[in-house]
């Protein structure tokens, strides 16, 4: 595991692209290394285990589980930020003794709004940024 790596766990949306940057500089002018599943653009790797592999290599995770609304045009949400979330902190808990040091700080829009859809982890420390991209650097640093 990298002790500067940073796994960043967030919607690669055009609409959150402000907020995807300001994660990346706050992470990079902090001294640590983000990474995340664009890093690379290989059609034969299997995204999961791409994922796996990265949160593996991680000590430090960035989770933004902001975007989860229905999509107008399937009427589905969207889980992939929760379920990397769960993987990241599957890896902390069951993980070896490196995976165990993992530490990340978790974002939602509002505070509480994440109960409605992911209630297990109320007791986690969420924090809120309000799409406000200075309040998420704020937080992040």
């Amino acid at each position: 595991m990298t002790e500067r790596a940073v796994f960043i766990n967030c919607p690669f949306t055009p609409d959150y692209r402000a907020h995807f940057r300001a994660i990346i500089f706050t992470i990079v002018r902090s001294g640590f290394t983000p990474r995340c599943a664009l890093e690379t653009d290989d059609g034969s790797e299997n995204r999961f285990e791409k994922i796996c592999k990265i949160v593996g290599e991680c000590r430090y995770g960035v989770h933004d589980i902001s975007m989860t609304e229905l999509d107008p045009a399937s009427g589905l949400p969207r889980f992939n930020m929760p379920l990397e979330l769960g993987l990241f902190l599957g890896a902390k808990r069951f993980g070896g003794r490196g995976q165990r040091n993992k530490k990340c700080i978790i974002f939602d829009r509002t505070p509480y709004r994440y109960q409605q859809f992911i209630s297990d982890i109320a007791g986690q420390d969420i924090h809120a940024h309000d799409d406000e991209v200075a309040k998420l650097i704020e937080q992040v640093v």
